[in-house]
């Protein structure tokens, strides 16, 4: 095990540099166009892929690292660089965690790496939770997966929602209910390999914010998946599902062990757009005169950048202890990954409003990157659990009392 350090070992440090000069030299030049544009940027998820930034073995190395704050130092990066930019290259990493936390290390080996493809063939992947009646309550998924025995093959119906990279993903981590009685613990997690024929794109969103990300619904029509695609396999399956009606407790079902292993990361990523929107309106605050002077000269505007870096590195703190809990093997008995999430998220929604406040008119234009940064934190607030969520489990788990 690790032991838990602020500061960041040779190898993070490295990662930190690569990734900061990728996300200021490459993605900051492009954010304003793709945010316009509301397309998936293919030719910086090419740049990504060539310097083994989009790839399986960077994944692999960031989530082996032992301290666990590699992932999280690079996403803050990415982040920094252009959120929207950002969850295009990272959207991938969701269906891989969605393999890694429900599959077996065949599965793991055998579709990891087609989650990203190859720098002359870039893949995509996507993990289908939500659905239109049933985003952070989980246990309500309609989409069905039943068992065709005859074929060895499961088929899927049903539509997910809010789906990133939805619909144009070359792998879909779908999560299907299998026995509706049982609630959560009575779903599972399939592969839906690239081609099979039932899945197809329903509606693109148009977001406010992260517009470069690919956002969509996904529709599975007796969509049909061979057997070996049940992440985990049958065996096991059937061994969750017989403990489940005997009301024997499970250790957890498949989407919730799934995002409670990328929260801090999410968390990270949040964490990227607030130091960006501080460091602007810093830089700002100290050129920019009013009444013969710099504006930071006024206790007004300097005690809101003191809040702003306050809650940065509170942030920074909270993910970190996380990302290395989740990495050695410690248990969040206090709800440690949500509070990363929750004070990360609410941090870059307050320090890119305050960014705005300190711009003034210029802050409310597109002209300047500070409306496009809060348009952006306002997701973290919502995706992988809403605030309220994150302050539901947090109760929970500091009270031992099922706080509804």
């Amino acid at each position: 095990m690790a032991e838990f350090s602020l500061d960041l070992n040779e190898d993070n440090l490295q990662i930190q540099q690569w990734v900061h000069d990728f996300a200021e030299n490459v993605m900051r030049p492009a954010a304003h166009e793709w945010d316009e544009r509301e397309e998936t940027p293919w030719p910086i998820i090419e740049e990504a892929a060539k310097i083994g930034l989009y790839s399986f073995d960077f994944q692999a190395q960031a989530f082996s690292e032992p301290t666990g704050l590699m992932f999280p130092v690079a996403l803050e990066e990415l982040s920094w660089g252009d959120a929207g930019i950002g969850m295009a290259i990272l959207g991938s990493s969701l269906g891989l965690a969605g393999i890694a936390s429900n599959g077996t290390p065949e599965q793991l080996m055998e579709w990891g790496p087609q989650c990203f493809g190859t720098p002359d063939k870039i893949m995509t992947a996507a993990f289908a939770v939500s659905e239109p009646d049933a985003g952070s309550d989980v246990s309500s998924l309609r989409t069905r997966a039943v068992y065709d025995e005859a074929k060895d093959e499961w088929v899927l119906n049903g539509t997910k929602t809010w789906i990133t990279n939805g619909g144009i993903a070359d792998i879909h981590v779908v999560v299907a209910s299998v026995d509706p009685e049982l609630g959560s613990r009575g779903q599972a997690s399939f592969i839906v390999p690239p081609g099979t024929p039932g899945l197809s794109m329903g509606q693109k969103f148009q977001k406010m914010g992260i517009r470069a990300s690919h956002t969509a619904e996904v529709v599975l029509d007796d969509c049909r998946v061979p057997g070996h695609c049940l992440l985990g396999g049958k065996e096991k399956l059937d061994e969750k599902l017989s403990r489940a009606r005997q009301g024997i407790k499970s250790s957890g079902q498949a989407a919730m062990k799934t995002f409670e292993a990328t929260r801090p990361a999410v968390g990270a990523q949040a964490l990227g757009i607030a130091r960006a929107a501080y460091e602007y309106s810093l830089e700002y605050a100290k050129e920019r005169k009013a009444f013969g002077r710099a504006i930071i000269e006024n206790q007004s505007i300097a005690f809101k950048l003191a809040d702003m870096k306050t809650r940065i590195d509170a942030s920074r703190l909270l993910v970190w202890r996380a990302s290395w809990m989740g990495r050695n093997g410690k248990e969040f008995v206090a709800g440690e990954g949500s509070m990363s999430k929750l004070y990360a998220g609410e941090t870059a929604v307050y320090v890119t409003e305050e960014a705005i406040q300190i711009l003034g008119g210029y802050g409310y234009v597109r002209e300047y990157p500070v409306e496009r940064w809060h348009r952006d934190s306002k997701i973290y607030t919502i995706f992988e659990g809403t605030s309220e969520i994150q302050r539901l489990i947090i109760a929970r788990a500091i009270s031992g009392v099922h706080i509804k």
